[in-house]
């Protein structure tokens, strides 16, 4: 293969623009976007991870270091993504952090700080990334938020209150942009990730933890980011084209069952 070939056949190829890409849902994410054979950049303040990934999986994918955050570094990251791949086509949204606070000991900083990367990060990425979408034809963005957009754990006012804003961010994107742009979100449970194990290591007892996340689901197992990742890329196919402005819930059945009723071995006679 020339190199002349191999430019034109890259350029050829559909980018997704990945944030918190370097681990966990957004790489595992990544990892399945580059065998259905789109490109990724993936967007992550974790430079070490983040060159590791560079040199493993090549010409496929560019790092770009930035904190999702803050508008000059979005805008900094699509700008890299377009010189070195000409195109953005698919947005995932999937950049998160966990703080443990209730709404009388938050504190405003802490507050910022988990709205500002959870949900300012994702308007943002989605205003400087849908020009880009729209000039490659349409496309579609994934807005990654979680099952605590419907049911809520304790000390987490913040983070749920983040994700729960996301379905709402997710809609209004998909009624402005249709039909050239498909907005969706995705739901997880408890998927095994570093923040989740970051989680389970702020308790006393993390096994406990992590048992309770296990039994909570009506699996019996909490899932696995590849399992994430799959669903995204499916919601970016061709095969979901008829899907925009809907949240999709992949959580092992956490939260469809209540307690109070009589189980079958707790019956008469």
């Amino acid at each position: 293969m020339t190199i002349k070939t191999k430019i034109t056949m890259l350029q050829n190829q559909k980018t997704a623009f990945i944030t918190g890409g370097a681990k966990g849902i957004g790489l595992a994410t990544a990892k399945a976007f580059i065998n259905e054979g789109v490109r990724a950049c993936i967007v992550d303040v974790d430079e070490t991870e983040g060159n590791k990934l560079q040199k493993e999986l090549g010409d496929q994918l560019l790092f770009v270091k930035a904190d999702v955050s803050k508008g000059t570094e979005v805008q900094r990251a699509v700008d890299a993504c377009i010189k070195t791949f000409g195109s953005i086509d698919y947005l995932v949204n999937n950049a998160g952090i966990q703080r443990y606070s209730n709404a009388m000991n938050c504190t405003e900083e802490e507050w910022d700080l988990v709205i500002n990367v959870n949900l300012k990060s994702y308007f943002l990425c989605a205003k400087y990334c849908l020009p880009h979408i729209k000039a490659a034809g349409g496309g579609c963005i994934v807005n990654v938020a979680s099952v605590q957009a419907y049911v809520a754990t304790s000390n987490a006012v913040h983070y749920i209150s983040a994700k729960t804003a996301l379905l709402g961010f997710t809609r209004s994107v998909a009624v402005d942009f249709a039909p050239e742009v498909r907005c969706v979100a995705v739901c997880p449970g408890t998927v095994r990730t570093p923040m989740v194990e970051w989680s389970w290591a702020q308790a006393a007892n993390p096994q406990e933890i992590e048992e309770d996340c296990v039994n909570m689901h009506l699996s019996k197992r909490i899932g696995n980011p590849d399992e994430i990742g799959d669903l995204i890329v499916y919601l970016c196919s061709p095969k979901a084209a008829f899907i925009t402005g809907q949240a999709f819930r992949i959580d092992g059945g956490l939260g469809v069952g209540i307690a109070g009723g009589v189980r079958e071995d707790q019956k008469k006679g």
